[in-house]
């Protein structure tokens, strides 16, 4: 396996760790603070750099099932992100989350977490 792909399958474990820390707390305490904030833009600005570093070190064609999975998951996640930023940014630290906004990050989490052990599962049968 390429060392940019070892890498990056790493950092794309820091970023289910940092992203799972910042989505739980959000469902678990329904309040956006520095936690959730700080977590989540880690878990992202993780799975950005683990993605380039995966595509570059695996070569071939991003254009898969799991690169289509994974763009979603991304882009959900990414969503997430910045509705937290607004969020903070409108109403202060440690403002109550809507419930709208809980269901959207249950939602992202899982595709995250459906997109993570997707790819786990490819590399283990590969």
């Amino acid at each position: 396996m390429n060392p940019l792909a070892i890498i990056g399958a790493f950092i794309i474990s820091l970023s289910f760790l940092a992203y799972g820390i910042g989505s739980i707390s959000l469902v678990r305490f329904k309040s956006i603070g520095r936690i959730v904030v700080v977590s989540l833009t880690m878990g992202v600005l993780f799975d950005l750099t683990a993605i380039t570093l995966m595509s570059i070190g695996a070569g071939g064609t991003p254009y898969t099932l799991h690169g289509l999975v994974g763009a979603v998951a991304f882009l959900v996640m990414l969503v997430d992100t910045i509705w937290v930023w607004v969020v903070i940014v409108r109403r202060g630290r440690d403002s109550k989350a809507q419930k709208e906004h809980i269901l959207y990050t249950k939602i992202a989490y899982l595709f995250w977490v459906i997109a993570y052990f997707a790819g786990s599962i490819i590399v283990i049968w590969r």
